[in-house]
């Protein structure tokens, strides 16, 4: 239970129960008194109380400090107040009526608040129970401060050095008084007394805030050697009280008058090549000071071309002389200053600029950007377009400066330059006169003269490189297979050719530059895709199966040859293929074997669907015929063991254009035989506009061609094939 919460008022506390009993029913009215215990602290109801107390307040002025609370009764209440230590305060203890307990601050001493401005005193209650428990609160008390300290100087009297001729606002001294006491009494005003001179106060003045002393007129040693001032701070409070000193300024003499120059004699303007040791200018020089003050000498501090030169007789008089030799395309104008300096401390110093201006001579030829140029230029160019511009630089001046620009004369295949190119004099614009052809003229090489105007006038020359820049403008032209008439061509192969073999090769040429004249070859039209294929880089046709008899006998193929220029050009042929039946003889050294083509395989199955029940019996008679036949040329022994032959022959009603096809046919027989390793030789046939065309492995040795002929079997009109069968021997080799 807790009593002061059941009776916050009241010193006595009793608490009334009714009690209620069965059996029998009995009513029995309780008073239960309880009694207070030490459980509650006393405390303030401000544990911060702060106080102003002016420092003029004269001992045992009295202050109200508040109370603290106790809820407890009886002895365990509050039962006294106590202070902390403290010279200046202390407490006294009032009782109320009620019994309440009441505190005053007192003042026991008096205050001074630039000793100490603020006091922090601690309050404590204490109660008189068992234990016994207390409570605090902090009192502060601010010492407010009053007009009782004047202000004060560090000095009586200060004394300062200082040079005459000082700048306006230069600091001369800054006056630091004190007051001890805060707020509007420790503010100070500075001013001048009526000791100080009105000249003084009108070389000096005097800032009222902070006290700095600065110079606002002429510091001069002649005309005063030291400065007195009398000064007084003066503080804002209610009664204002104030402070003095004197301040003593010793003025420094010093070197106040400049040396002088005087330019007696100069020249503005020179040539560039001016000869070294040319006199300029005379110069003097003069200071009105004596005494090492009036010691000058002349000087120039910049790195230029020019000399200063003293007269030996006239110590004060200069020579300025050139020194070196002047250029003026590096440098067209000089700004000569010239420094006077006196031996003073400080030492004084004064300048003087003499402008020279150089005139231009013609000492610089032209000179071109490059020493060689390279100007690519498109074949099939318009006459007169401009190639470029060759523009030379002349760092002279005026007519040194103009430039004329020649084509320097050559001659190429009896043209000269002049015919084919053409510059302007003036600014160098390189035009072309002709159409150029990249077929004809790849380049050409020859100089450009630039020559100024001056006198004597100078040139210097230059090498330009004209190359033609091939453009697509050739088509390619096929050189094989040769073409009579129109750009059919018609070609007769056996019909038992091999798969992979050579049918034809298409050679294009192109007369553009390398990278226009790459050509690659494609079908345009083709009787059956399935059965020819095209190398698109060499132009070799060749069969991609064997034929069947359901291949028709004629195959037409339409070869386009294609550049690589943009656009690109082309060229097509027509080749018309023909096939046909062969019959063939083989032969060895040992032993004769009949070798199998097959045309044969084919010739049976045809034979088989045809006439069925005789194909056996046709098969023995053709092989009896051609046994026949061998046996009718007996093939020479020194013919090479393995040796393949053709005998073209193509005739013609042009008789030139018979060697053109025989070589067409022969370059593309050679192209494919040494692809297989052998080594392919022709041989004219007697009396007749043929070649033997023979196929011998490579180390074969070579022998007469013409005795190597074993049978001839004509085909057609236009071929004749002669064979040397060895084992490993098959047509589809050619």
């Amino acid at each position: 239970m807790d009593r002061e919460y059941l009776c916050p008022k009241t010193t006595s506390c009793f608490l009334k129960l009714d009690v209620i009993i069965e059996s029998p029913l009995r009513i029995f009215n309780i008073e239960l008194g309880i009694t207070d215990i030490n459980d509650n602290a006393p405390h303030f109801r401000r544990d911060r109380v702060e106080l102003d107390v002016s420092e003029s307040a004269t001992p045992g002025e009295r202050f109200s400090l508040p109370n603290a609370v106790d809820p407890d009764v009886g002895i365990n209440t509050i039962k006294t107040y106590k202070l902390s230590v403290s010279d200046h305060f202390t407490i006294e203890i009032q009782t109320g009526s009620d019994g309440t307990q009441y505190v005053d601050l007192v003042l026991a001493k008096s205050l001074d608040r630039e000793e100490t401005a603020v006091h922090n005193l601690i309050l404590t209650a204490v109660d008189g129970g068992v234990p016994v428990r207390s409570g605090t609160a902090n009192i502060i008390v601010h010492v407010q401060d009053t007009n009782d300290n004047p202000p004060r100087f560090d000095k009586q009297t200060y004394t300062i050095n200082m040079t005459e001729n000082s700048p306006l606002g230069t600091l001369v001294l800054k006056l630091n008084a004190t007051d001890l006491d805060e707020g509007l009494n420790s503010e100070i005003v500075y001013s001048f007394t009526l000791y100080t001179s009105e000249k003084t106060q009108g070389v000096f003045a005097l800032n009222p805030n902070t006290g700095e002393i600065t110079v606002k007129g002429t510091v001069d040693y002649e005309d005063m050697k030291f400065y007195e001032m009398h000064i007084e701070a003066k503080d804002k409070g209610t009664h204002p009280l104030l402070g003095q000193c004197r301040v003593v300024v010793h003025v420094t003499d010093m070197n106040d008058n400049y040396p002088e120059i005087t330019i007696q004699s100069v020249k503005n303007t020179v040539d560039e090549n001016i000869p070294v040791g040319s006199v300029i200018a005379l110069v003097g020089i003069s200071d009105r000071d004596t005494g090492d003050n009036g010691k000058v000498s002349l000087s120039i501090n910049q790195n230029l071309p020019f000399i200063l030169n003293q007269s030996s007789d006239r110590p004060m008089h200069y020579k300025l002389i050139v020194s070196a030799p002047l250029n003026r395309e590096l440098v067209p104008e000089y700004d000569i200053q010239l420094t006077v300096t006196d031996a003073g401390t400080p030492p004084l110093s004064d300048n003087e600029t003499i402008h020279l201006h150089l005139l231009d001579v013609n000492d610089n030829a032209p000179q071109f950007p490059q020493s060689f140029y390279t100007i690519r230029v498109m074949e099939n160019n318009a006459p007169g377009a401009l190639l470029s511009s060759l523009t030379a630089f002349d760092p002279d001046l005026h007519e040194n400066q103009y430039l004329v620009y020649f084509i320097l004369e050559k001659e190429i295949a009896n043209t000269s330059m002049s015919m084919l190119f053409s510059i302007n004099p003036e600014n160098g614009n390189l035009y072309a006169l002709k159409t150029f052809d990249y077929e004809i003229e790849k380049d050409f090489l020859f100089h450009i003269e630039a020559r100024d105007s001056g006198s004597p006038p100078l040139s210097s020359n230059v090498t330009v490189h004209i190359i033609i820049v091939d453009q697509n403008d050739n088509a390619p032209v096929i050189v094989s297979p040769w073409r009579a008439h129109g750009s059919v061509v018609e070609e007769k192969i056996p019909r038992s050719t091999d798969k992979g073999s050579l049918v034809a090769k298409v050679i294009a040429l192109d007369t553009d530059s390398v990278h226009n004249s790459r050509i690659t070859y494609q079908f345009l039209q083709v009787t059956d895709a399935t059965l020819f294929s095209l190398d698109q880089y060499n132009g070799e046709i060749r069969t991609m199966r064997m034929f069947s008899y359901r291949d028709p006998r004629h195959q037409r193929l339409v070869v386009i040859a294609k550049d690589n220029g943009e656009p690109s050009l082309s060229a097509t042929v027509t080749i018309k293929l023909s096939t046909m039946e062969t019959a063939v003889k083989a032969y060895s050294d040992m032993t004769e074997v009949p070798l199998e083509y097959d045309i044969f395989s084919d010739l049976n199955l045809y034979l088989v669907i045809g006439l069925g029940s005789v194909s056996f019996l046709l098969l023995i008679t053709i092989l009896v015929t051609i046994v026949l036949k061998c046996q009718k040329v007996k093939p020479s022994k020194s013919a090479p063991p393995c040796r393949n032959s053709v005998i073209s022959e193509r005739n013609s009603t042009i008789a030139d254009s018979t060697l053109v096809s025989n070589d067409a046919y022969w370059y593309s027989m050679f192209l494919a035989e040494t692809r297989k390793g052998k080594l392919v030789v022709r041989q004219p046939v007697p009396k007749g506009s043929r070649y033997i065309v023979s196929s011998l492995p490579r180390g074969t040795g070579l022998t007469d061609t013409s005795d190597s002929a074993a049978s001839t079997l004509q085909v057609g009109h236009e071929f004749t094939f002669c064979f040397c069968f060895v084992s490993n021997f098959h047509i589809g080799d050619f």
